[in-house]
């Protein structure tokens, strides 16, 4: 579930945007000045921040300053929301480390489609705790390069397979059904057949069994795959 943090001090918009984001699958937390939105920040897990410039206690550019100086907050995308629009005030906000910035008044459609964007620029670039080179019984996942290779040899993965296999591999224990790798892998704005991750599974396994006998991805029947450790 994505947690995403409303900071606002007017309540009605705070209703607004928290019916909206949760019609939309999102979980939703709530704070209504600048000193509670750094709390919640560094003790909750978020994922990303809506963020009002003109707030009590703290004002939103020194919350988003700080947040992005913070070592456990530096990774949440923040996505400024304010009445404040004219270009000084978008460059600044910009500067100090917002990822986005939304005027006020704003369509909630458009409020919806900015955090969907913000989100999958986040989930597709490994942050600095994130990102790590694998190695597993041969296999080597470089997640900087975006690319895996079996005993030297590079399996020339697409980006696609490759999202597959680190997925996978980051959570050798847990069995992912279709359901949940089209969401981590392709995104919650896919429509299409979730055979697709049927397709890419069988690429994926061919490129590694044109290298080795061994077997990295098992399917577990009527459920979905899980990544081998042997």
């Amino acid at each position: 579930m994505i947690n995403i943090l409303i900071v606002d001090d007017e309540k009605d918009i705070v209703d607004l945007i928290k019916f909206n984001l949760k019609r939309n699958g999102y979980n939703v937390l709530e704070a209504y000045d600048g000193e509670e939105a750094l709390v919640m920040a560094k003790s909750s897990p978020v994922d990303l921040i809506l963020l009002d410039w003109m707030l009590p206690k703290k004002d939103g550019i020194d919350v988003c300053r700080e947040l992005k100086h913070e070592n456990s907050t530096k990774n949440i995308p923040v996505i400024m929301v304010s009445a404040k629009n004219e270009e000084f005030d978008v460059v600044l906000a910009l500067e100090i480390g917002a990822d986005d910035y939304i005027s006020k008044p704003f369509s909630v459609r458009e409020l919806l489609a900015r955090v969907k964007v913000v989100l999958k620029r986040y989930k597709d670039i490994p942050t600095e705790e994130e990102s790590e080179t694998i190695t597993i019984n041969g296999l080597v996942i470089d997640e900087n390069r975006y690319s895996a290779s079996y005993a030297g040899t590079n399996l020339g993965l697409t980006k696609t397979e490759f999202n597959l296999l680190i997925t996978l591999a980051k959570h050798k224990s847990k069995v992912y059904t279709r359901e949940q790798l089209l969401y981590k892998v392709w995104g919650d704005d896919f429509f299409g057949d979730n055979r697709v991750v049927d397709v890419h599974i069988r690429r994926l396994r061919s490129k590694i069994e044109a290298v080795t006998t061994d077997e990295f991805v098992r399917t577990i029947r009527g459920v979905g795959y899980k990544f081998v450790e042997f």
